[in-house]
């Protein structure tokens, strides 16, 4: 059994005797009376044939870290190996019933154990560092599957064999009893493969355990989930800030800048050779849309409100002007027409040749006939039409236009549809993810 570099040597089979005292150091002069072992670097068997069987038993005692961006799982491990040394035996009872030794690990043959995934194994203690592929696709409701492959770098199957001790039920029981940190995971359960691979062309004994972890994820709601949510909430809260100021504007362009940050905290911590596209990143990139749709829906009104502003400000100035050209315009007519009735009744009616006496003035009608008066009166109808003011042609020009406030008119009915279609869409977008997450 391999313990921090020394090695228990239990009392498999009776060796030759020996009179001697109970002392170990007598026993480990009796095992290597050079004081150094010998033949360490073949395997200790009579029979090449014989396979060497390696039993082998692993703790996680800590699960240090668990990077998702490297793509590394950081554990601290506990190895137990056991194998039978056929070269080492004594007669326990030639030593007063010393049936086990502690001895260093070089001074006898040692399974040249490696871990496939291994990057850095400190081996005093036992601090893997190892790589493993993970599914962040459900970050962070996400379950990991780390493998630890336990495999000898050089002997084929026909020479050497792992065998787990026990089964994945009792290592998985004996790690949660053990085991002292796990970082931000949950240690769920271990299992245990013992399997036949292909290392080029050389059949390999494998020993695979499979460690499952689930993160804790309440760190992850509230501080990063909530937040987001609180945001969509604040964008949904500025429809009742008024579209007439540039308040509003201003305020959505915050709250989006606000996801935008969010979202670069999100992307240094998930791996970029991810195969699917996290759910996490989908909820943020779907706030993120509806966000944008709300900003551009604000900017619309704001053109049309400043749009109607504009056209109303004209109406008001020819509706001032109107006022006093009309009256100007009735006096001048009126004033006009006088005189064109006064020409009327003081003209010729007579042709005037030269050396001729000039003919009679025809009579002026008395002021009192009604039929001249409503002569005048037709006559002065038709030149009002004819010379009709520029006053009362902008007012048909303005019959024409839009009314006063139709714009804004339009900008309430767009803000009343879109605030509906708001809610609407961010329900079913927050149902969505809430069953992609959940399913399995």
């Amino acid at each position: 059994m391999m313990l921090a570099g020394f090695v228990f040597l239990l009392l498999l089979t009776d060796g030759e005797s020996s009179n001697s005292n109970c002392t170990y150091r007598q026993l480990f002069t009796r095992l290597y009376p050079k004081g150094k072992g010998q033949n360490t670097m073949t395997r200790p068997v009579t029979i090449h044939t014989t396979p060497t069987e390696v039993m082998l038993d692993v703790l996680i005692y800590a699960i240090l870290d668990l990077n998702e961006k490297d793509q590394k799982f950081v554990s601290y491990v506990w190895i137990d190996m056991h194998w039978k040394d056929e070269y080492i035996s004594w007669n326990e009872e030639d030593f007063c019933g010393i049936d086990k030794i502690l001895i260093p690990t070089k001074q006898l043959w040692m399974p040249d154990l490696t871990i496939e995934e291994i990057e850095v194994w400190l081996r005093n203690d036992m601090l893997v560092i190892s790589t493993c592929k993970m599914n962040v696709y459900k970050f962070p409701f996400d379950i990991q599957s780390c493998n630890l492959s336990f495999k000898s770098a050089m002997y084929s199957d026909e020479e050497m064999q792992f065998f787990q001790i026990g089964n994945s039920s009792r290592s998985t029981n004996w790690t949660l009893t053990m085991i002292r940190s796990q970082s931000e995971w949950l240690l769920i359960n271990m299992d245990i493969t013992n399997t036949i691979v292909d290392n080029f062309g050389l059949n390999q004994s494998m020993l695979v355990y499979t460690i499952h972890m689930k993160r804790r994820y309440v760190l992850y709601i509230v501080n990063f989930m909530l937040p987001i949510l609180f945001f969509l909430g604040l964008d949904l809260a500025s429809f009742l800030i008024s579209d007439s100021g540039g308040e509003k504007l201003g305020f959505k362009v915050t709250v989006l800048l606000a996801v935008t940050v969010m979202q670069l905290i999100l992307n240094e911590i998930l791996p970029s050779s991810s195969d699917r596209i996290p759910l996490i990143a989908t909820y943020i990139v779907g706030i993120f849309g509806l966000m944008m749709l709300s900003l551009t829906e604000t900017i619309l009104v704001m053109y049309l409100l400043e749009k109607d502003s504009k056209e109303n400000e004209p109406n008001r100035d020819q509706s001032l002007s109107e006022d006093c050209g009309d009256k100007r315009g009735k006096v001048s007519i009126d004033d006009c027409f006088r005189g064109i009735n006064k020409w009327i009744q003081s003209a010729c009616v007579c042709d005037v040749s030269a050396g001729k006496t000039p003919p009679e003035v025809l009579p002026l009608p008395q002021e009192g006939s009604s039929s001249q008066l409503m002569e005048e009166s037709s006559d002065s109808e038709k030149l009002r039409e004819m010379v009709k003011p520029p006053s009362l042609l902008l007012n048909s020009k303005k019959e024409e236009a839009k009314p006063a406030g139709y714009w804004r008119r339009v900008c309430k009915r767009i803000n009343t549809v879109f605030f509906i279609f708001y809610i609407i869409s961010a329900s079913v977008f927050l149902v969505y993810m809430a069953v992609c997450w959940n399913e399995d």
